[in-house]
């Protein structure tokens, strides 16, 4: 039970991790590789789709309610966004790579769904950012190297 309840916490601390809410998916992720109770590729899979879905949150946040971004309440900040933009309109899908990047990350999703980048490119774009952190921090944090 012990272990549900671990994997329980890491999707939603990277769930959480990837919206407008602090958190620290990488210490959650780091801390149970440690234990050693899971094993790491399953924690690298709760972890990745946790986060992924969080992103998931903030696309669809900027595709239906965009324009509410001059509020005081909007997820990401108007220069955050703005940078987003611009880095989205220049490099345009593929800047979703760095969507595991901290501040930028998190606006590049909002921008995506702002800028109506369809769902299947965005999944996988970001999941490929989302799961290649997770890999690099488990390899580090286990010493594969």
């Amino acid at each position: 039970m012990d272990g549900l309840f671990s994997l329980a916490g890491l999707f939603a601390v990277a769930f959480v991790a990837a919206t407008i809410l602090p958190a620290q998916s990488e210490a959650a992720l780091v801390g149970l590789l440690v234990l050693g109770k899971q094993p790491p590729v399953l924690l690298i899979v709760v972890a990745t789709i946790g986060n992924v879905l969080g992103s998931a949150v903030n696309w669809a946040l900027g595709r239906w309610i965009e324009r509410y971004r001059q509020r005081r309440w909007f997820p990401v900040s108007e220069k955050a966004l703005d940078r987003a933009t611009r880095w989205y309109q220049r490099w345009g899908r593929w800047s979703l790579l760095l969507s595991w990047a901290p501040v930028v990350g998190d606006a590049l999703t909002v921008v995506a769904g702002v800028l109506r980048e369809p769902t299947w490119s965005f999944l996988l774009l970001v999941t490929i950012a989302k799961a290649g952190r997770y890999i690099l921090l488990a390899v580090i944090a286990l010493g594969v190297l």
